[in-house]
């Protein structure tokens, strides 16, 4: 009886991981690329890792929304894909390398925008996910 459980809890656990590392692979390649084809459109580094700030800032208010099934759907969308997509460290590399080069304000403003667009981004994906799933949230 004991085994089973074991066995039932690793299974589980195997699951989970799965799922995080199915949803990672994307995410990471698709802020790699986001660097690579986009940053020299965006200005930089700065811009894509803003635009994939943002992104993930409103899939991951979209999940915290009334979805069904939403425990694999935050594992494979919220840690595996924004986890590896959205950047907070490459964001305060970009903060600290404007202010190296001379422009601080640039950095304040980057702090702002990121910030201000991001809270906006989470609460529109927080409400769309309550408009789609309003009728299956019982």
């Amino acid at each position: 009886m004991a085994d089973q459980l074991e066995a039932r809890r690793l299974s589980f656990e195997l699951r989970e991981l799965a799922l995080v590392g199915l949803g990672a692979v994307p995410g990471a390649l698709l802020r790699w690329q986001s660097g690579v084809q986009l940053g020299p459109h965006l200005g930089g580094t700065a811009g894509a890792d803003l635009l994939v700030n943002l992104l993930g800032s409103f899939i991951l208010g979209f999940l915290a929304g009334p979805i069904p099934r939403r425990t694999s759907f935050v594992l494979l969308l919220g840690i595996g894909f924004c986890g590896c997509l959205t950047t907070f460290s490459s964001w305060m590399l970009d903060v600290a390398k404007l202010i190296q080069a001379g422009r601080p304000a640039w950095g304040l403003l980057l702090i702002a925008v990121s910030l201000a667009l991001g809270l906006l981004c989470a609460l529109a994906g927080l409400a769309l996910s309550r408009r789609v799933f309003r009728h299956t949230a019982g």
